[in-house]
């Protein structure tokens, strides 16, 4: 972050952040990883309390300050600091989880509605529905770990991007030894095609409408072995990407739900021996963690909640919060590793508490960049002991029948929360 290099690769011309001023490069993006959902006053006075260690909040810099300060950094940092943080944590933490040496990511998008300025609606989009008013929408899509808990890569992008698209750039993301658990709507020819050409592997649930599954499901067979070939358009798509289009030899696998639907998964992974039939009704199960994930950070650390009125502060609240909680979680972690090494005696497993490990990190995180080291020791060890303290038991076999309704709620520009 105090890198020269680093700041100039990600400050908008070279004239900024060269005179001294309260705003550096540095506070500006500690400043965004404090988790911001409030007013621009409110957020910096109480920002500074906890960098000057004050007792009452006071006014250091105005929020015109802030306003015109920001326009000089570039949101591309929170994505380049994400990335470095990973790779710290996937090399140097010993709780990393793993299935059967894989790293178990899932991609999955959704939707953020933002604010009706001119300048936001014309960038991002309009969805114009059946009913009601349009409303200004962006595309999103994360690249997420659901064992670790972190998002690997994310993308916010206009709404008229589809999430096939954004699939595609996720892939630069991709590496040998990650498995990937993709839902229906994702399931392609040129997708495995690629996933394959990448030495990756994938799991995913497939519409009954491709013949080949209806062939499979009329058969009555739990599994098969295919060769799945290109369509048309996948060839096309192939071309495109430098691929060869040859017929790939994949999995299918029956799945009947206690209700009796059957569902069909399709896999790269054809070796019944190393990886029986029994195994992946709660393979693909695993995915769910990414559908929760996008609901904490709607609702806990509202990523839709942007603090300004322009694109530019879009990206920059949306990639610094995925940092701000990637870095939690990654301070969770081995406090996490310690509670369930303690579950053993315990009626239940027990799993930190995520909105209370945000509540303690804020005002706290940006710390850790701006004490000495022995403080920031502590700061860390603080935190550890108030993770361990804030944990909840996993009560098994829990089911909630899924609510399909339109959430009518709005983050507004002129009613910020006060806390």
């Amino acid at each position: 972050m105090h890198s020269p290099e680093f700041i100039d690769r990600h400050k908008k011309n070279k004239k900024n952040f060269t005179r001294k001023r309260i705003l550096t490069f540095q506070t500006l993006f500690l400043y965004f990883m404090n988790f911001v959902k409030g007013s621009y006053q409110d957020e910096l006075d109480h920002y500074f309390k906890a960098l000057f260690r004050l007792d009452v909040p006071i006014t250091f810099v105005s929020k015109m300050a802030l306003s015109l300060a920001r326009r000089k950094l570039k949101y591309d940092a929170f994505i380049e600091f994400n990335h470095h943080l990973l790779e710290f944590f996937y090399n140097r933490f010993r709780s990393i989880k793993t299935w059967k040496g894989f790293n178990l990511l899932a991609i999955d998008g959704s939707t953020l509605k933002l604010f009706k300025y001119k300048g936001i609606r014309e960038h991002f989009g309009v969805l114009k529905p059946n009913k009601g008013p349009a409303c200004v929408m962006a595309r999103v899509s994360q690249m997420f770990d659901v064992l670790n808990k972190v998002t690997i890569d994310a993308i916010i992008s206009p709404f008229k991007v589809g999430e096939r698209e954004l699939f595609h750039n996720h892939m630069l993301n991709l590496l040998p030894n990650d498995l990937l658990l993709l839902d229906r709507g994702y399931p392609a020819y040129w997708i495995f095609n690629l996933i394959m050409s990448l030495d990756s592997n994938f799991c995913a649930r497939i519409s009954k409408q491709w013949k080949i599954v209806q062939n499979f499901i009329k058969s009555g067979a739990q599994e098969a072995i295919i060769d799945l070939h290109a369509s048309y358009q996948s060839k096309k798509e192939c071309e495109e990407m430098g691929l060869e289009a040859s017929p790939l030899r994949l999995r299918l696998i029956r799945v009947e739900l206690e209700s009796g639907e059957i569902e069909v998964l399709i896999t790269s992974l054809t070796d019944e021996q190393k990886f029986p039939y029994e195994i992946f009704m709660d393979l693909y199960h695993k995915r769910w963690p990414v559908e929760v994930d996008y609901l904490f950070m709607k609702q806990r650390i509202e990523i839709g909640n942007f603090s300004g009125t322009t694109v530019l502060s879009v990206y920059q609240d949306f990639h610094a919060k995925v940092l701000a909680k990637n870095l939690t979680w990654v301070l969770a972690s081995p406090a996490q590793e310690t509670v369930e090494t303690e579950d053993h005696e315990k009626k239940y497993e027990y799993q930190l508490n995520m909105t209370q490990a945000i509540s303690k990190s804020k005002d706290t995180l940006f710390l850790l960049f701006e004490r000495p080291r022995e403080i920031i020791v502590q700061l860390i060890k603080d935190l550890h002991a108030l993770f361990m303290a804030a944990t909840e038991p996993i009560r098994p076999g829990r089911k909630f029948k899924r609510k399909h309704k339109i959430n009518k709620r709005e983050h507004y520009m002129n009613y910020k929360p006060c806390l």
